[in-house]
């Protein structure tokens, strides 16, 4: 056993999710969360729950001439209860870890699965223009904008928005000059 640490705070770090990593300089950088596609998943979470609990609640009823036609009822609620569990993560890693940061070496892109893998860098020496337009952020590598990349703003809340186009405009005009 490590030191320090009691049987309860290891399954806590086991179970529970870990929030982001500290930062070295947090007020040069904007992050920017999936928060929007949050809610999805704790509905998703709540209606997995619900579920589970009626498959328990029924199967635990006397019906008064025999019982439930399964008897292994109560072992049905175990995979909705799973699923519950993984939806509260899900959201709760949608509502703690970026999806897009700006910082002043450029912009770091995190997918939805395997971030830590496949995560995208966009210095902004590469960037010749960045604008965002019609609910997407648009990064074009060359100025006669034939290749670049393209992230969509689907998974931020549209008041973070604003946010995101200004500070992406800011970064082009300051280049620009």
């Amino acid at each position: 056993m490590e030191k320090g640490k009691n049987p309860r705070e290891k399954v806590r770090a086991a179970l529970l999710p870990r929030g982001p990593m500290a930062l070295a300089e947090p007020e040069k950088e904007l992050r920017f969360t999936r928060a929007a596609q949050a809610p999805i998943f704790f509905a998703a979470a709540v209606l997995l729950f619900a579920a589970s609990m009626a498959v328990f609640i029924l199967s635990t009823q006397d019906w008064g001439m025999a019982g439930p036609m399964l008897d292994g009822w109560l072992w049905l609620c175990l995979p909705g209860g799973l699923l519950c569990y993984a939806m509260l993560r899900l959201g709760l890693r949608c509502t703690r870890h970026a999806y897009i940061i700006l910082n002043p070496l450029g912009i770091e892109i995190f997918p939805f699965f395997k971030a830590r893998q496949n995560l995208q860098v966009i210095y902004w020496s590469q960037v010749a223009e960045a604008e965002v337009k019609a609910g997407s952020l648009v990064i074009h590598f060359s100025e006669e904008k034939t290749s670049g990349v393209m992230a969509t703003l689907k998974p931020i809340p549209r008041r973070r928005r604003p946010l995101l186009e200004s500070a992406v405009e800011g970064v082009m005009k300051k280049r620009r000059n």
